[in-house]
């Protein structure tokens, strides 16, 4: 029997888990890390409070297993995207990750879309306006503005990058998460002119390697920090969007997914490489012949929390995370479709699909005196809906795709009565599969699966996880989320330059 330790790092923590050679998660443990926020709009992590806990995570997972470890046959990591860590030629840390959701850098976004003749010019070559939130932008913000530590920089790397060093000493890039910098999906190579143009220049860039190829082995150092034995192989692994895709077996030609976390996102599998349209952009997928659209919602799950730490506080002092989630639940029931046409959006973070901005923030529009607590809390979980149906709509629109249906993933999938509000507003048919929590760190040990051939490909996914409910969208509830759905669109229409204005000098600090 081979065994596989697969760790999906989020923006919050790191979810891992102990796989044998058929897909049976024998073990699963998670571990928190901090967000820092220094200045308005500036999301940074401590890349040393990753390795920390997947070091905890793995000795949670290893204690009480009799398993031999010398039959571990792989290694493999699934991260949050667009992670920027500066690092010297010993892999020293030279600055905190500057994370996905970090919108800093968009004085420098708009002189990167200069260089190529404008924001018009730019979205015509390219597909999409770049923001202060993509990469290429943050690190030409390092270079202006830390150019100490920019100057000491070996190489750049992402949060998967990182984890791979630590377990190795070898820098890399994974296709994948190349992709969030500048990447060509169709030669597999950096985009050199991006880097070039903009003078951050390519040297800094590692290695890249498919999601499925061998890195390199555990060192000495490495083993002792998890609890391992060295010589254990690493393998590439990929995005937390792209493992959630295979973890939902969504992974057929036009097969659509949604993932529900911290953040929320839809992606479409497809062979083809399309341009960028309204936010949403075409990614290598985990499964190295195919491709992934996606568009993603920037905050979803971190906007329950918001809920609960203001309006549900008292009870999550007194009761069980699943009593307090049954308790939210119960509430959003004896509201009817629509929340009494209150509606919430939830650009908590800003946004990047169905529509691009770093200065956008959630609104509570249209509240009365009528609305209580339980209103809010359907709004909230509505106004994540609108969302995901103005990116599907999008989606079939810009890429004349037809999606009929969607499997979803993620934490939200537990609550039944959020799948069926989902159901209802995106007006397609909805799946949730047997392994909702686990499925990105399922996908990822997919990759090393795949790599280390103990699986032929990523098909396979479909004999570990299956279909657990089925949601059929009400008729009767279509009317009303067809006329708040074209208002959610109008708030955000009305109220974009009033974002922009509140907002544009605040989070631009130098």
């Amino acid at each position: 029997m081979k065994y596989f330790l697969a760790y999906d790092i989020g923006t919050s923590s790191v979810k891992a888990i102990l796989v044998d050679d058929l897909g049976n998660i024998l073990a699963h443990a998670i571990e928190e890390y901090p967000l820092q926020t220094p200045n308005p709009g500036w999301v940074e992590q401590r890349p040393e409070d990753y390795w920390n806990a997947v070091c905890l995570a793995t000795k949670t997972l290893i204690e009480n297993q009799s398993i031999d470890k010398n039959n571990i046959a792989g290694i493999v990591y699934t991260t949050q995207a667009m992670g920027i860590i500066p690092v010297d030629k010993d892999g020293n840390v030279l600055y905190p990750n500057i994370t996905w959701v970090d919108g800093r850098a968009e004085e420098q976004a708009a002189k990167a879309m200069k260089k190529f003749g404008g924001r018009r010019m730019f979205k015509a070559i390219v597909g999409i306006e770049i923001t202060g939130k993509d990469v290429i932008p943050k690190l030409m913000w390092l270079k202006e503005k830390k150019p100490d530590i920019f100057n000491q920089t070996y190489k750049v790397l992402d949060v998967n990058g990182y984890l791979k060093y630590k377990c190795t000493n070898k820098m890399v890039a994974e296709w994948s998460g190349a992709c969030s910098y500048a990447f060509d999906i169709k030669k597999k190579d950096w985009e050199h002119l991006f880097f070039k143009l903009t003078g951050i220049g390519s040297g800094i860039l590692p290695d890249l390697v498919k999601s499925t190829d061998v890195v390199g082995t555990l060192t000495t150092k490495a083993a002792q920090e998890m609890h391992l034995i060295e010589g254990i192989p690493v393998f590439g692994g990929c995005d937390d969007t792209q493992s959630a895709a295979v973890g939902t077996t969504a992974i057929a030609e036009g097969e659509a997914h949604i993932y529900t976390g911290t953040s929320a996102w839809v992606g479409v599998s497809t062979a083809k490489a399309p341009k960028f349209k309204n936010g949403a952009v075409c990614l290598q997928s985990a499964d190295p012949t195919k491709n992934l659209i996606v568009g993603i919602t920037e905050s979803a799950g971190a906007n329950t929390l918001w809920l609960i730490d203001n309006f549900y506080k008292d009870a999550a002092g007194n009761m069980s995370e699943k009593e307090l989630f049954e308790l939210i639940e119960n509430d959003i029931k004896q509201v009817p479709a629509g929340a009494d046409y209150l509606i919430m959006t939830p650009w908590f973070l800003g946004e990047r699909c169905p529509v691009s901005t770093t200065t956008t923030r959630a609104t509570i529009f249209n509240l009365t005196h009528q609305h209580t607590k339980a209103h809010i809390a359907r709004a909230h979980f509505e106004g994540i809906a609108y969302n995901l149906r103005w990116t599907l709509d999008n989606m079939e629109k810009d890429f004349k795709l037809k999606i009929d249906q969607v499997k979803i993933t993620g934490g939200g999938t537990h609550n039944n009565t959020w799948m069926q509000i989902i159901a209802d507003i995106i007006g397609r048919k909805v799946l949730t599969t047997t392994q909702p929590k686990n499925a990105g760190a399922l996908g990822a040990a997919m990759c090393a699966m795949v790599g280390s051939n103990t699986l032929k490909d990523f098909s396979e996914i479909n004999k570990i996880i299956q279909v657990r409910n089925t949601y059929t969208p009400n008729t009767a509830n279509a009317p009303i989320y067809q006329e708040l759905y074209q208002m959610y669109k109008n708030v955000y229409a009305n109220l974009k330059q009033s974002y922009t204005t509140i907002n544009s000098s605040r989070f631009s600090i130098k």
